[in-house]
């Protein structure tokens, strides 16, 4: 354990050396390669930056949000090329039939929802998922961003009040209880989704006594 921790400790030391000189650009860099199936500790890099530079803090949300979005755009080739054998071979039948309905009925939320959670989230297999459902590129690009957005956001918040650490609660929580987070989160967005379709249905009944009726 203490041979993996100074290797984890290494490895960041390193990653600091080649970031401080790219200033804000960093976190843009780190992000994109992230998205783009290299795999790096983006929530170390953003909070790392915050602790560093919370007048800043804003600016580093976004372009990691900013960054993330547009490193994705990768997978989205991938996706939309020929992916669909791909991520057949990493899922289930049945798991790839639930996120090809949800992508059908709820595109926007699909892909938004997984990018607001931190790792072990399957992040790429939901960016696959969108492509191979041929997702407008302009939604995708937007729900990558407001998901990361609210994520980056909240760890940002965190760390300045409780220091880079938090990067390790957060980690552990979700490593242990993913479920039950994405849990919440869906459900959130199921009853923000429920609370608006009411208003709208009672539009209805008005606009039907508003129209004239037409003699047969």
């Amino acid at each position: 354990m203490n041979t993996i921790k100074h290797i984890l400790n290494r490895y960041t030391a390193f990653l600091w050396i080649l970031l401080t000189p790219l200033g804000a650009w960093g976190v843009f860099v780190i992000a994109g390669l992230d998205a783009a199936a290299v795999g790096l500790p983006m929530d170390v890099v953003v909070a790392g930056y915050v602790y560093q530079n919370r007048a800043r803090f804003l600016l580093y949300v976004l372009m990691a949000s900013a960054g993330s979005a547009l490193g994705s755009t990768v997978l989205y080739l991938i996706g939309y090329t020929g992916g669909e054998a791909v991520l057949r071979k990493r899922i289930s039948a049945e798991r790839f039939d639930k996120l090809h309905r949800a992508f059908d009925h709820h595109p926007f939320w699909s892909l938004m929802v997984p990018a607001m959670l931190p790792p072990p989230t399957p992040f790429k297999l939901f960016v696959l998922a969108a492509a191979i459902s041929e997702m407008q590129f302009g939604h995708f690009l937007l729900a990558i961003f407001s998901g990361r957005f609210v994520r980056f956001l909240v760890l940002a918040l965190l760390t300045m009040k409780f220091g880079p650490q938090i990067v390790d609660v957060t980690g552990t929580l979700s490593r242990h209880h993913l479920r039950w987070v994405l849990g919440g989160v869906v459900l959130g967005a199921l009853l923000w989704l429920g609370a608006r379709r009411p208003s709208k249905a009672r539009t209805h009944p008005r606009e039907k006594a508003a129209e004239p009726h037409r003699d047969s």
